[in-house]
Order: structure tokens, then C-alpha cells, then sequence
């Protein structure tokens, strides 16, 4: 792997190593990826193999447990999916966007490193022996059916994946999982579900959680199959059954085996479950008790709004429709309790997916600006940082937060779904 930096008064300043050089092998083992660096540069004798100025050349190294290399390495190469799932988000994206619009994820580490949820079709002996080995755990797994031809049709992998084997494997060497079922009426859930549910409960406490989300489509599905949204009649069903559920899979603990996803409660316009039933809220960035948090969170920080302002203030909050009636409901009467303040909430449709995609994290820049151009809007726009992609630079379409400020004339600010952090910005950010 290539060097991309050296630090100052490390070990690796001190062999005479310089970005661009290259770490082949670490104990006669090839180097992987970053993970695979740190799990084998943690031993304290190593025979370290590097290639200088093109030369190759071996080091004998003695260092504490805890002593890195004092190198950073060039990002890994992602694995892509072996499926061609048919409710992929990816195959829903128009054309015309950036490359990396149309790469399907399918790589465990990402899994491990940021909790996003994979497939394990591709996931042989090779990559299931390494995850034990480096103790990748948790990780996170798309399931969506366990029945084996089922999940042919679902992922079009075309055979048997042996997707409980490997769960079995997994578990059985104390790899923590948590499971993911993309719901899609009328094909995965019934029976099928029921089977599902069965099948990876069998591995609790190991596969921790199961949450169930609903189907994302977007208006860009021509030449794909035919799959039914989730309607708000449908979602009160299941959100109906979630009780007894669970109740049936009871694992005589606080915390659930199942959960729902909030957009479940938001389309069935049901209460939301109380906070301290999602138990430590570990998946709350895949979207479980991300709601119920918000609101909790806006609670414990109202008591340091601002009583009153001096002067008039005024300010805009933007976001996504499915958020629009939480907002509403609980965070708009505290707001608008503050005197010399004035809050515009502004929803945005979702012009560019089409009208089923409603999360905030989904809008585009041009979205936001085409429908709040002429309006009211104070000294600045403020949104979720959802908007923007893991870097934190740009929108779905390739905007910076600048070019959005720009086009708006006036500052668009990102705010860690904080409403205080508003406040503590001076409102313009």
C-alpha cells in the first residue's frame, strides 16, 4: 500500500521513509488495506517490508503494543455488490450524475467502519476467516429474505448464497450482526417475513437486531421491475403488528429484537416508541430512534434558547417533507415562544427522486434552491447536515454549501440536527 504521509519523530521518519514509498508485507504478510495494517502492526516484534525509491527493503522492528508505524496509508478500494438487488437505490439514480452515483457497496469493512449495511453474496471462506480473525465486529447485514429462492428474485444473484451459513459461521465466532430487511409489499413480507424473522432470530443473541425499513423508490425506474411503495395504509399495518412481533420473538430483555425505521411511525402518523425502548440507540444513524432522539434532544436544549432577542430575528429551517409534521408538532410552538423571532419552516418536494423520496439526507441543491427563491427567508437557511455526503462537502448534485449561499444570497448553513447550535451561531452562521 502507498505511503501518503510520514510523521514527524515516528518510526518511520526515523527509517527513512517518504509519501509514495510503499508497506508490502508486515511479518511476511501482505498488507490489505488500512484495517489489515492495524490489526498486524500491533504486535511488538515485526519484520517489516517496504519498497524505497523502488528498492525493497526488510526492517527488524521492536515497539511498544500500542506504537504505530508513524505512516498514514492511501485509501482501500472498495469492493462493489455481487447483486443486481431489484429495489437498488443505485439503478434508481438518473443519468448524469457523478461516477460515484452508480457504485453499488457491497464491502464488509465499510460495514464495520461506518455501520452501512452489506450483502455477504460476496463474502467467501477467505473474507468470513478474516473477520474472525481481526475481530470485525459489529457488523451490518442486508438480509431482506431468507428463503432461498426468494432471494434469488430479490438480488438476482442467480444461486444459493448460503446466506445462514455464513450468518452461523459469523456468530458462532462471536461476531456481533445487526440485520436489515428492505420491505416491499406484496414480495418479502407475509409469510416470507415471517420465515425471515424466524430464520436469523435462531442466531440472538449473536444477530443482535433486525430492523425492517420500508422500500425506497425514486420516479427513475423505467426498465425495472415493478415494485409497490409503501402506502401510509400500509404502513399502519405493520406498524399494527410491530407489538406482537416482538412479542412473539421475546428475548425477555428491555431492548426489542425488531424494529421499525421512523419512517414507518411518520407514514402510519403513529406515536413514536419512547427513547429508552431503542436501548443505547446504536442504530440511530440508520435511521431506528433517530426521530424519537431529535425530539428528546430538543427538549433538553430548549431550557438554553434564547428568551428573547433585542432586535427582530428571523431565520429559515429546510427539510424534507417526511419531516414536516415533527417539526410542526414539536419543534416549531417552542420557537415561536421566543419573542423578536421568526421561524420559517420550509418543506421541500423532492423534484429531482420524485415525490415518494421524502427524507431530508435526499434533496438536491437545486431542489432547495429553485423552491425557496422569492421566499422569506431572514438572515440565513439552515438545514441538517444530512443534506451533504460523508465528507461533508457536497449535495446529491454536486453543490457546495457556498454555491447553495450564493444562488440564495444569503448563508446556507449546516447544523448537526441541532436547533441550539442555531442559536450559539448568531442565526447568519
Amino acid at each position: 500500500m502507498k505511503i501518503i504521509k510520514v510523521k514527524k519523530g515516528g518510526i518511520g521518519e526515523s527509517l527513512g521513509l517518504n509519501p509514495g514509498d510503499r508497506l508490502l508485507k508486515i511479518n511476511s504478510a501482505k498488507v490489505k488495506d488500512e484495517i489489515d495494517y492495524r490489526f498486524k502492526v500491533s504486535e511488538e516484534e515485526l519484520t517489516v517490508e517496504f519498497e524505497i525509491n523502488g528498492k525493497r527493503k526488510v526492517f527488524e522492528i521492536e515497539k511498544d503494543f500500542d506504537d504505530s508505524l508513524g505512516i498514514e496509508l492511501e485509501e482501500f478500494k472498495i469492493r462493489s455488490c455481487a447483486n443486481d438487488c431489484i429495489f437498488c437505490f443505485v439503478d434508481q439514480n438518473p443519468a448524469g450524475m457523478r461516477k460515484g452515483m452508480y457504485f453499488r457497496d457491497g464491502d464488509f469493512r465499510l460495514s464495520y467502519l461506518h455501520g452501512h449495511y452489506v450483502t455477504m453474496t460476496n463474502m467467501g471462506p477467505k473474507e468470513l476467516s478474516r473477520i474472525v480473525e481481526q475481530r470485525l465486529s459489529p457488523l451490518y447485514i442486508s438480509v431482506h429474505a431468507t428463503g432461498v429462492e426468494l432471494r434469488k428474485r430479490l438480488l438476482l444473484y442467480g444461486k444459493d448464497d448460503k446466506l445462514l451459513d455464513k450468518i452461523k459461521f459469523l456468530t458462532d465466532n462471536d461476531i456481533e450482526l445487526h440485520a436489515q430487511i428492505v420491505l416491499m409489499p406484496g414480495i418479502n413480507d407475509g409469510a416470507n417475513l415471517i420465515q425471515t424473522i424466524e430464520d436469523l432470530y435462531a442466531f440472538y443473541p449473536k444477530l443482535n437486531s433486525l430492523t425492517i425499513v420500508p422500500v425506497g423508490l425514486t420516479k427513475h425506474r423505467e426498465g425495472l421491475p415493478d415494485i409497490k411503495s409503501v402506502s401510509p395504509e400500509y404502513a399502519k399495518i405493520m406498524i399494527g403488528q410491530a407489538y406482537e412481533l416482538n412479542k412473539k420473538f421475546n428475548i425477555d430483555v428491555e431492548r426489542a429484537f425488531i424494529f421499525f425505521s421512523d419512517e414507518w411511525y411518520i407514514l402510519a402518523d403513529k406515536k413514536f416508541p419512547k427513547l429508552d425502548e431503542y436501548g443505547s440507540l446504536d442504530l440511530v444513524e440508520n435511521g431506528v430512534g433517530q426521530v424519537a432522539s431529535f425530539i428528546e434532544q430538543i427538549e433538553e436544549e430548549k431550557n438554553h434558547f434564547p428568551k428573547s432577542f433585542d432586535n427582530q430575528r428571523e431565520f429559515s429551517i429546510v427539510t424534507g417533507t417526511l419531516m414536516e409534521g415533527v417539526f410542526r408538532k414539536h419543534i416549531m410552538p417552542i420557537l415561536e415562544n421566543i419573542d423578536n423571532l421568526k421561524v420559517n419552516l420550509y418543506t421541500i418536494n423532492n423534484d429531482f427522486y420524485g415525490d415518494v423520496v421524502t427524507v431530508t439526507g435526499l434533496l438536491t441543491g437545486k431542489d432547495i434552491i429553485n423552491q425557496l427563491k422569492g421566499k422569506s427567508l431572514g438572515e440565513a437557511v439552515w438545514t441538517s447536515y444530512r443534506v451533504l455526503n460523508d465528507e461533508g462537502t457536497l449535495t446529491l448534485d454536486d453543490m457546495t454549501t457556498e454555491m447553495i449561499s450564493n444562488e440564495l444570497g444569503l448563508p446556507f448553513n449546516i447544523t448537526q440536527d441541532s436547533i441550539l447550535e442555531i442559536f450559539e451561531r448568531n442565526i447568519h452562521g
